[in-house]
């Protein structure tokens, strides 16, 4: 600050004046009126000596970071026009600031600045993806929408459309390089736990009217395949899909991810992946944990070579009869507590409301069960026929595991529960039945109604309908049993953790589908959307690594809790002097504060003190 005044005036007013630069733009203000020549005559004999000491006061203040101004405020100045169609906010987020940390703690600006060296790309591909990458964890919507948010960050970017087009082919050419940078870079931010990696699948579906279609090449054969294809879905859409397998690691960071076509069978994408993740590995072995869908024979196989395991889940209903008669005869049970024999008789009907009773129904039995023949676990492999076409033939191969059965009472109460309801809800479709309209399915509650078909004199047809009694006790059978299937000789114990783990991989789809806004994908071309997803992915990685700080501290939150902080951290610019926090303080806001030191928990803030933090990532 410094003294300003009219030196060619006989009687001058003195002022302190400040100079405020907001990024490129410099304003010189007067912060406060000292006095007129005249005035502080009366008060001093050396008016301009007085001038100099009260500037010099309000430079100490400003060392201790504070500063008295005087504000004029004229409630009848209007905002400055302009021709935009509809009015926007003018705060801008600071919120980003903590996603920026962790962005260039990956050093993904050395993964861009490295692709892009020998190119003629002329603008900043690496600011194009960071912004697309906070605003995917902020704002998710389409490529067009984000660039209009562009503006409600403080850094407020420069970014056209066809920069962000651009900037998604060079994601898409270098996918390979670009999946793996990450994983070393995030390897440097924590030690990551790879003893255990965990893979799983989940579709996308488009909202278009047909696949895409494949491409026979006329000379050579070849055959490229469409990437958006109608396949199986969870949710029964009608659409061409898009399918991702995901790995993570045992804190339920993610690792690596792969695209594939919709109709592509989930079991052959594990291997090819894992290969991948291998030379990330350097060759180091893990233990490989999915789902029943995602344990074929080769996938076992697969984890039998070379140091590595796997913890599957195994179907009991698939088990040949032999097995299962193993299961069910109640012999050879332990408590999983402290490995003492149980009667699972007693194991099922005890008293559950007794308080007594209350470890025991917490508790587990389990047992094991040595199962090196792919036949009894009702594995297939494919059989070559001499017409060149394949089927599925039950499997006679050999693959050294067992399957260690457990049953839990209280799952068992919740499941009875459930299927209770689901009964109830069968009587009612029988009450109102209409033969014209009933369609039996696999999974809902008509599959506890039998259909009866009996034919009369004239050869005709009635169909009489009732509650399949025989159908709800063979499924009441298997309530509260579970089996997995590994190669492992570990305590069983540990095991059984393991493979409950795998739920953080379904929390990684939630986030990507429900709080990224993954889908709907807004493009066509297979390279777009390809690009699409590594974005997603790395908002997904980034999230994690920081609830995996938070985990650190001790500290849990739920990403609703994060993001709408840092939607909220949003500051106000007055007269280009100073911002001023629009957010309240919360538990999150001291949490992020307390780890990354970003001191982001002001009131007011100085634009050269946030271009600073800007400037040190």
């Amino acid at each position: 600050m410094k003294l300003s005044y009219n030196k060619k005036s006989k009687d001058p007013i003195y002022y302190v004046q400040k100079g405020f630069r907001n990024g490129n733009k410099t304003t010189t203000k007067n912060i406060a009126r000292i006095g007129k020549h005249s005035e502080l005559l009366k008060i001093t004999d050396d008016p301009l000596t007085y001038a100099k000491e009260q500037v010099a006061k309000y430079n100490q203040e400003e060392k201790n970071n504070k500063i008295s101004m005087n504000l004029t405020i004229d409630f009848d100045e209007k905002i400055r026009y302009s021709d935009s169609i509809s009015s926007r906010s003018s705060s801008l987020n600071i919120g980003y600031f903590f996603l920026q940390q962790l962005y260039y703690d990956l050093n993904i600006h050395s993964f861009f600045n490295k692709v892009t060296k020998e190119s003629k790309v002329t603008f900043d591909s690496n600011l194009v993806n960071r912004f697309l990458t906070y605003d995917r964890i902020l704002y998710p919507g389409s490529k067009l929408a984000s660039q209009t948010h562009f503006s409600r960050y403080y850094e407020q970017p420069s970014i056209g459309y066809h920069h962000i087009l651009r900037t998604m082919d060079i994601l898409a050419n270098h996918y390979d390089e670009y999946i793996s940078h990450l994983f070393d870079s995030s390897c440097k931010i924590l030690k990551r736990n790879t003893s255990v990696c965990y893979y799983d699948c989940t579709n996308y579906y488009f909202e278009i009217e047909s696949p895409d279609d494949d491409y026979i090449d006329e000379v050579t054969g070849e055959v490229i395949k469409g990437f958006r294809k109608y396949g199986m879905s969870k949710q029964h859409q009608p659409a061409p899909l898009v399918e991702m397998g995901l790995f993570m690691d045992a804190d339920g960071i993610p690792l690596t991810m792969s695209l594939t076509s919709g109709s592509d069978n989930e079991q052959t994408t594990a291997i090819p992946l894992e290969k991948k993740l291998l030379k990330m590995f350097h060759g180091k072995p893990f233990i490989y944990c999915a789902d029943a869908g995602l344990g074929s024979l080769n996938i076992r196989n697969f984890n039998s070579m070379g140091g590595r395991a796997f913890i599957v889940t195994q179907s009991i209903r698939k088990l040949s009869k032999d097995m299962q008669e193993k299961v069910f005869n109640g012999e050879d049970f332990h408590l999983l507590s402290d490995d003492s024999l149980v009667d699972m008789e007693m194991l099922k009907t005890f008293d559950k409301t007794d308080p007594k009773n209350k470890k025991l129904y917490s508790d587990k039995a389990y047992k094991v069960l040595p199962a090196n023949k792919m036949i009894d676990l009702g594995l297939y492999e494919e059989k070559l026929l001499k017409n060149g076409k394949t089927r599925k033939v039950k499997s006679k191969a050999l693959v050294p595991q067992s399957i260690i059965i457990t049953f839990s009472r209280k799952t068992m109460e919740y499941q009875r529960f459930i299927r209770n309801r689901q009964i109830e809800r069968a009587k009612a479709i029988l009450r109102d039945l209409d033969p014209e309209s009933y369609k039996k399915g696999p999974h809902d509650v008509t599959r506890f109604i039998k259909r009866t078909s009996t034919s009369k004199s004239g050869n005709t047809v009635i169909d009489s309908y009732e509650l399949d009694l025989s159908a709800i006790e063979e499924e009441a059978k298997y309530d509260g049993y579970y089996a997995i299937a590994t190669n492992l000789e570990d305590e069983v114990e540990d095991i059984i953790q393991i493979s409950s783990q795998r739920y953080k991989i379904e929390d990684c789809f939630r986030l990507m589908k429900t709080n990224f806004s993954a889908r709907p994908v807004y493009h066509h071309n297979k390279e777009r959307i390809i690009a699409h997803f590594m974005i997603c992915y790395t908002a997904l990685l980034m999230y994690r690594l920081l609830e995996k700080k938070f985990d650190n501290k001790g500290i849990h939150y739920t990403p609703t809790n994060i993001i709408e902080t840092l939607q909220n951290m949003n500051v106000i610019n007055i007269e280009d002097m100073c911002y001023r926090s629009t957010y309240t303080s919360s538990q999150v806001c001291t949490s992020l504060n307390e780890i990354f030191d970003l001191r982001l928990d002001r009131k007011y803030y100085q634009p050269k003190e946030l271009n600073k933090k800007l400037k040190n990532f």
